[in-house]
């Protein structure tokens, strides 16, 4: 009797599934959850089984080819979230399901290009890009597609192979990659014969006594170790060779074998066990809510999910710690995922002092290999919490009971650069109601609809609404280490509170009224004086990145923009060149203006580079780190400035929005933002938002210790109310009126949002889908009878160019837009659910 499985196919856009026999030799090696190779039209791609079905929906089944993985890659868990994901956001089915396979293991069809034996005798008949293949074909031999993607970034060569293969030129065919992983295995040894034998065995091992007195020491060294033992490691300990160990083993003294050998990027981090600190009275009371809740988990009533709304430094990561410890206790995983890399060394380091040898991490900087023995770990049950960005949210653990996302207000929450574009605050509560896991949100500046969900019942408000500046203990060791003389006063047990940093608000108008034509006021250049004198650190941030906001003629005023996305160019002195900071597209600075050939060309603004080299002529005894994406592309970079920046090797800390998070630094006493109305004018409803955001958090790095500390906001716009609410870190303030303002324009909370965007390197192609789309949502809106959904546009995006490509877009909203396209095949449009910006 043939069985049948229903397989979700690893090809783009594909949202179906398909129905597939079981060869006999695989009838009981398949179950659901197994990664598999199936024949899909005229290629061979990866599937998943999701299911064992009685009856085929096709009379012509074909055949499950082979397996990949003898144990499941989605656990039923995974396999539900992944199509939830697929209906929530408008998702193919396929890439929903891809999220869970770690990279390397996934793999998706490719093709494989070659010379054909004829090459063209008239290349002058052949395009730019056709002329680019055939020399790299001549070249490098056979070419995958992936290879022909990364030679030809952002430009459709597609076409152009279709042509030559039309002419005759290459032919190419269908292949499916191996994978790239597999597990790590080295060459390993142990003794073979009893440690009280080793001396009279080995009394022959060499006429020679130094390389006998060497082959001792490996007996000796391996007698000791009750473990199969790298030869790296012999080698190292014994001074010896292979040769050596090649005689001991024909002796029958030792023994070679292959041993698994775990990836681990934690397996250098030592950190002493930690005990917990006593809590604020505050923190007693989040708490005793939150363990109830853990201790209801699992059952049949859903936990509404937690939003943990507290202050900068009011002690929401102790509460993290708890619930984790309280459902490692009922035998169940956590995984707790950090907004940014940057984050995640401090974090690491916290929960493997409370958790030794139980924290694994996932992030896009590990290799594939480290994900690929991370992943298997946490599958198998020997890492009970996962640590990482949101891609750690998609580990196979076997029975997950708690998911925090700290700073839950975060972009890099929201996939809005591939398939499927997804959030994973949302899927994070949909996959802590299918596990009946407790889902914990913590931010001191939620998003405004996070903050109406809690207030409106969906979700669960639980507040810290006070500062901790620390364990008493820690305050003296502090303040011996400062040689400061604290009397500090009695307070709630233990803990010591503190307000909010002082903020000053300062107009760059007046000063340039007044004279002062420097990036740095007054008031900001006697802080960092004062700093500086008192051997404390402070932080500067730019929301900028390179040495200059743009560069222009002075005679013309043309602006040198990338001729892929039409941005204006940054200059990087460092790299001597003008950079595109969205496609990566570079150039010389020019000598002569390309517009109107005159020679006034000027750096105009401020970016981390040149405020950097202005600091230093200020202070030219200040030691400065940079963080910004430029000084942390290499793996580890993040951890080592920030390790250098707490052990006091740098004075003053410049960067970029890197900066805004909750990294707890004692030392720093101030903050300067250079330019705090960056990005309140941009034309997307969330603007406001995200400054205000970014504005509070970066605040919240000054005066975490027993120094105090002090803000000063830079601006020119210091009327607006995003900064004066941001000074006074009064979030009830901004959300009053950001609600107010939202409510008058039917923006989200209040609506929903669909953005539909169409992308093509023909303007006028782009223009006319996007009228024509335009015209097609009218009748639907008509036929489904949706007199509250409406849309706008159809309109060029505000970065109306990006990687070469003119964009157009059309926003849909009401309260559920997405019913609309349920069921319609929009080829060719990315569609965003909820989309995090509408630029």
């Amino acid at each position: 009797m043939p069985q049948y499985v229903e397989v979700s196919v690893n090809v783009s856009q594909i949202s179906k599934t398909y129905h597939y026999h079981l060869p006999e030799e695989f009838a009981d090696r398949i179950q659901p959850g197994t990664l598999v190779v199936v024949p899909f039209g005229k290629q061979t791609v990866q599937g998943v089984v999701l299911s064992r079905v009685a009856v085929p929906e096709v009379a012509e089944t074909r055949p499950v080819e082979s397996i990949l993985d003898e144990q499941p890659v989605l656990t039923a868990l995974q396999m539900a979230l992944a199509k939830w994901i697929a209906e929530a956001a408008l998702a193919p089915l396929g890439a929903c399901v891809g999220l869970m396979i770690p990279t390397g293991l996934s793999q998706r069809a490719d093709i494989l290009v070659q010379h054909s034996k004829e090459l063209p005798e008239a290349l002058a008949e052949l395009s730019a890009i056709q002329k680019h293949i055939m020399a790299l074909l001549e070249k490098r031999g056979e070419l995958r597609g992936r290879q022909l993607d990364a030679a030809f970034r952002h430009v459709n060569w597609r076409s152009s192979l279709s042509a030559l293969k039309r002419a005759g030129y290459v032919h190419t065919q269908c292949i499916l990659p191996p994978p790239r992983v597999s597990p790590k295995y080295a060459r390993t040894v142990q003794i073979a014969v009893q440690p009280d034998k080793i001396n009279i065995l080995g009394s022959k091992l060499s006429p020679r006594p130094a390389v006998h007195e060497r082959r001792m020491k490996v007996l000796e060294l391996l007698a000791k170790e009750p473990l199969p033992t790298e030869f790296s490691w012999v080698y190292a300990q014994t001074g010896s060779k292979y040769a050596d160990l090649k005689v001991l083993a024909e002796a029958g003294l030792i023994v070679f074998n292959e041993t698994e050998i775990w990836r681990d990027p934690l397996e250098e981090i030592e950190m002493p066990p930690a005990d917990p600190p006593q809590l604020t009275n505050d923190q007693q009371s989040v708490w005793s809510v939150i363990q109830k809740a853990l201790k209801r988990s699992g059952q049949a009533e859903f936990v509404k999910p937690f939003l943990l709304h507290g202050v900068t430094g009011s002690g929401k990561t102790e509460i993290y710690l708890r619930a984790v410890a309280e459902t490692l206790k009922a035998g169940k995983q956590a995984i707790v995922l950090v907004p940014e890399i940057s984050l995640t060394p401090q974090t690491v380091r916290r929960f493997m002092a409370r958790f030794p040898n139980q924290v694994g991490i996932i992030h896009s900087r590990l290799s594939e290999g480290e994900r690929y023995d991370t992943w298997r770990r946490a599958r198998q049950g020997d890492l009970s919490v996962i640590i990482g960005a949101r891609s750690a949210l998609f580990v196979p653990l076997p029975d997950p009971g708690l998911i925090v996302l700290d700073e839950c207000h975060h972009e890099s929450y929201d996939q809005s650069d591939s398939l499927p574009y997804y959030h994973a605050v949302e899927t994070a509560e949909a996959y802590g109601r299918l596990a009946g896991a407790v889902v914990l949100l913590g931010s001191a500046t939620p998003r405004i609809t996070q903050y109406y969900q809690a207030q409106h019942g969906a979700w669960q408000l639980i507040r810290l609404p006070e500062r901790i500046l620390a364990h008493r203990d820690t305050i003296k060791k502090h303040a011996k280490r400062l040689h400061l003389d604290l009397a500090l006063k009695p307070s709630e047990g233990e803990l010591v509170s503190l307000e909010m940093p002082k903020t000053s608000v300062i107009d760059m108008r007046q000063e340039l009224k007044e004279g002062n034509r420097s990036v740095f006021s007054r008031e900001l250049k006697g802080a960092l004086e004062e700093v500086l004198t008192a051997q404390q650190q402070a932080i500067l941030f730019l929301n900028r990145k390179g040495s200059a906001t743009y560069v222009f003629c002075r005679d013309c005023g043309y602006v040198l923009k990338c001729p892929r996305d039409e941005k204006p160019l940054t200059y990087h002195s460092s790299r001597k060149a003008l950079m595109c900071h969205t496609c990566g597209y570079k150039r010389q600075m020019p000598k002569k203006c390309p517009e109107c050939g005159g020679k006034q060309i000027r750096q105009l603004g401020t970016g981390t580079e040149r405020l950097e080299k202005q600091v230093h002529e200020l202070f030219p005894n200040a030691r400065t780190l940079r963080w910004d994406a430029d000084t942390t592309g290499k793996k580890g970079a993040h951890d080592l400035i920030l390790s250098h920046f707490s052990a006091h090797r740098a004075d003053i800390l410049i960067g970029t929005q890197m900066l805004a998070k909750g990294l707890d630094l004692p030392l720093v006493t101030l903050v300067g933002v250079v330019l705090a109305e960056v990005g309140l004018n941009l034309p997307d409803f969330r603007a406001a938002e995200r400054s205000f955001q970014v504005l509070t958090q970066v605040a919240g790095r000054a005066g975490r210790s027993p120094l105090g500390g002090r803000v000063i906001l830079q601006t020119y716009q210091p009327e607006n109310y995003v900064i004066q609410v941001a000074a006074g870190h009064d979030f009830k303030a901004f959300y009053k009126q950001e609600l107010s303002h939202r409510r008058n324009l039917g923006y989200p909370p209040f609506s929903r949002l669909v953005k539909l965007e169409y992308r093509h390197q023909d303007a006028a192609r782009v223009e006319a889908a996007a009228k024509s789309m335009a015209q097609e949502l009218r009748l639907w809106i008509d036929e489904a009878g949706l007199i509250q959904t409406d849309f706008i546009g159809p309109v060029p995006c505000f970065f109306t160019r990006l990687h070469g490509l003119y964009r157009w877009q059309i926003i849909l909203r009401g309260p559920d837009p997405r019913q609309i396209l349920h069921g319609r095949q929009l080829r060719d449009w990315i569609v965003e659910v909820d989309p995090p910006n509408i630029l």
